[in-house]
Formats: C-alpha cells, sequence, structure tokens
C-alpha cells in the first residue's frame, strides 16, 4: 500500500481581506496549485488563521455541504436563512447549502486558527434540497482516550453531525513517542494534515519502511484492501492530525476540477 506525502510547497496558498487570513490548502480549488485536486467527496480542504480579526463578506454557494472546524479562537458565521452564530476552539459550524445560500465569515483572534471543508454530495440531488445551517460545540462530540493518545470524532459513529456526502473525520494528538493505530476498509482513502508535531506512518499487515512526515505535509493512502494505519510521534512535541476518510471511488460524478 502506498502512502503519498505531499509538503506545503505542493499545496496551495490564499488570502482574504488584504492579508488578515491566510490559509494553506491541502486541496485547493482549480487553477490555484495544489497538486491534488480532489479525493473522492473531500473537494476541498483549506487551513486558515487570522492573528487579530478578518471578514470575508456576504457570498453565495450551492449544493456542497462545507464544514468550519475550529481549532484555536473563534469564527462568526452569518447567513440569508437568517442565521447569527459564534463558535469556538473544538466547534464545528456547518452548511448544507443545498438551492442556495450566502454567507459571510469573521475569523476573530487573537492567533485563530480553523479549517474550511467542502465536502460534494451529489449535486444533482442536493440542488433540490432546501439550504440548511447547524453548529455544534467541542463537548457534543465523542472523545476517546488511548494510551499517550485522545481522538475526538468529528464526524462517524457517536458524532452528532449527518451528512449526504461519504465522509468521515477525526482529531486526533498523540504524547511524544505515542502510537496510534487507525483502520482504513477496503476502497476507501484516508487523508491527514499534521498541524503540530512530526511523526511516521507504517501498516500492521505489511512488512515496509516506515514513511516519516511533518509539520504542515498532507498525507494520503488509499487501501485496496483493509488496512491498519500504524502512526507514530517522532518528535519531542506532541503530534497532532486531522483525518478525513471517504470513498476512493462514487457512484455518481463529480464536479469537473482541474
Amino acid at each position: 500500500m502506498q502512502t503519498l506525502v505531499y509538503g506545503p510547497s505542493l499545496q496551495a496558498t490564499g488570502a482574504f481581506d488584504g492579508g488578515k487570513i491566510t490559509e494553506q490548502k491541502p486541496i485547493g480549488f482549480s487553477g490555484e496549485g495544489s497538486v491534488v485536486k480532489r479525493v473522492s467527496t473531500l473537494f476541498y480542504w483549506a487551513w486558515a488563521h487570522a492573528k487579530q480579526d478578518g471578514y470575508i463578506p456576504l457570498h453565495p454557494h450551492q449544493a456542497f455541504e462545507i464544514m468550519t472546524y475550529v481549532v484555536a479562537g473563534q469564527a462568526e458565521h452569518g447567513d440569508t436563512l437568517g442565521t447569527k452564530s459564534t463558535v469556538g476552539p473544538g466547534g464545528v459550524q456547518l452548511m448544507q447549502t443545498g438551492s442556495g445560500v450566502s454567507h459571510e465569515e469573521r475569523f476573530v483572534g487573537p492567533d485563530m486558527e480553523g479549517f474550511q471543508i467542502w465536502f460534494e454530495p451529489s449535486i444533482q440531488e442536493a440542488l433540490k434540497q432546501q439550504p440548511t445551517y447547524n453548529q455544534y460545540e467541542h463537548e457534543h462530540f465523542p472523545l476517546i482516550e488511548g494510551a499517550g493518545y485522545t481522538k475526538k470524532t468529528v464526524m462517524g459513529e457517536g458524532s452528532p453531525i449527518s451528512i449526504t456526502a461519504d465522509a468521515r473525520m477525526w482529531d486526533v494528538e498523540l504524547a511524544p513517542g505515542a502510537q496510534y493505530t487507525h483502520p482504513i476498509a477496503g476502497g476507501r482513502t484516508l487523508t491527514a494534515l499534521a498541524i503540530r508535531g512530526e511523526g511516521s506512518w507504517t501498516y500492521s499487515s505489511e512488512e515496509a519502511k516506515d514513511t516519516a512526515f511533518k509539520h504542515k505535509d498532507f498525507i494520503l493512502a488509499r487501501a485496496a484492501e483493509t488496512q491498519e494505519a500504524v502512526i507514530t510521534a517522532t518528535g519531542s512535541t506532541p503530534l497532532r492530525l486531522i483525518l478525513i476518510d471517504v470513498p476512493t471511488n462514487v457512484d455518481y460524478p463529480l464536479y469537473p476540477k482541474r
């Protein structure tokens, strides 16, 4: 099984509000320069930072299911459904944009950090649905503590979030030297972004060399058969990974992306 690692130079970058919001994009929009254009239902993934405060004015969306996941600071949201909301660290804002909705965003520091991630359902079907907005606080999500690691399920078993697109998501933290094992079912693809620390990645069923990765690296692993990824925190500081699992293929046409 092949494990691919994409460093920051192979990812896209972006900025809003005159550079008050900066972004590293493991998966960018067309023409932005990310080597990985999409991973099945995982259409777009931006890692945003705002030192103090940054604003993105009202703009429209359709069909996609769009998540904002906050690591530090706050995200403020307003939309044409009449929503006004704020979420803090560990919280999620989720729009299922359906037939169409416009929203505005403000990222509030100091040192705000978060993600905007787009998941793609069947666009033809999604356009027939009314748009919705839901918010979830950190305390709403299941948290498991193991030997030197914690695993928060953002989407998947026990999570309050339900979307139409097939995708699961976890936020995993490992103490230095700790090891964490994550299953990958056959026909699925696991992606990971190292937002803290460094580590190594191998598989429990293979005699293969470890694949090393560093802070800010984006990792992609496709499983033809069920595997267990074995992840080790190799540095002197904790390792933190955002993991997203999607089907390698889906049975509906995906939006063309070049």
